[in-house]
């Protein structure tokens, strides 16, 4: 059971450290797209309010240490489906369409988890048309 929680929790913590990586992209955090992440996070991991605050502190913690992105994409290729991963990019596309402005950089970082996640362009596109609602 041990083993299960912990991957459980790599599992969390990889999938709210890509959405911070997303939420930190334009240097500019603001309040709309940290309660996005915080949904997305309550809705892909079925958490509580308080377990979504305190991962995604832990999440931010661990993306400050990071030196690249490989560790949390590692992490969601080992536990998540296909289909998760492409619910995570679009749940990283509503973060950044959260502020209404979707940054290069946002959109730079989203297509590049994808590639790592192989996750494919049309499924990247059409996980944008998703999320904006289109």
């Amino acid at each position: 059971a041990e083993g299960h929680a912990r991957r459980e929790q790599s599992r969390h913590l990889a999938v709210a450290a890509l959405l911070v990586v997303v939420l930190r992209a334009d240097y500019d955090v603001a309040e709309d797209e940290r309660r996005q992440v915080l949904d997305s996070v309550r809705g892909m991991l079925g958490l509580d309010a308080a377990q979504c605050a305190e991962l995604l502190a832990d999440a931010e913690h661990q993306v400050d240490r990071a030196h690249d992105l490989h560790q949390f994409t590692a992490a969601v290729n080992r536990e998540l489906t296909h289909d998760e991963k492409q619910q995570l990019v679009e749940q990283m596309w509503r973060v950044a369409q959260a502020d209404a402005i979707v940054h290069k950089y946002e959109e730079h970082i989203i297509r590049r988890v994808a590639d790592l996640l192989h996750v494919s362009h049309r499924e990247f596109i059409a996980a944008k048309l998703r999320a904006s609602g289109a």
